[in-house]
């Protein structure tokens, strides 16, 4: 696109269907490097990627030849078939539906990517429930509970 410059950071963050913890430690950086690969074939930027047992942070620089719905949808099928190819777990593996995405501005990039590499940190303290709450609140993302990941507590 001629005469088009934009710079959109987005992160990304969706969960395991059934918030189950089905992603193995020791595949984590796997399944990262095979993710990127994803962005990078859609000219998307990637800035960070993290990947916990039950769900996903992305944070990419977004350009206008792609919707978030479309690169999300593209991640999350490509990563399924793969981990599903790998048979890393029993049965199917599979996202759950939909996700999160919050905009940043060009001078958080670094509090975003340090975020997102310390996920393991922060779990410790806070679950993903907590955590994905806190960014709706954060971000005044109106939304509905009944829509919302599904969480294990909840079973």
């Amino acid at each position: 696109m001629a005469n088009t410059y934009t710079q959109i950071y987005i992160h990304i963050v969706f969960a395991v269907q059934g918030r189950g913890c089905l992603i193995p430690r020791q595949h984590k950086e796997e399944l990262c490097k095979f993710t990127t690969g994803i962005i990078k074939n859609r000219d998307q930027k990637l800035i960070a990627i993290n990947c916990e047992p039950d769900h996903m942070h992305v944070f990419v620089g977004v350009k206008p030849t792609i919707t978030i719905s479309d690169l999300v949808r593209d991640i999350k099928a490509g990563s399924s078939g793969f981990i599903n190819d790998k048979q890393w777990i029993k049965g199917k593996f599979n996202w759950q539906e939909g996700f999160g995405a919050f905009s940043h501005s060009h001078s958080n990039i670094d509090t975003v990517v340090k975020y997102i590499q310390s996920q393991e940190e922060h779990h410790r303290k806070k679950t993903f429930k907590e955590e994905y709450l806190k960014m709706l609140e954060d971000f005044a993302v109106e939304y509905n509970s009944e829509y919302l990941f599904q969480w294990i507590d909840e079973e």
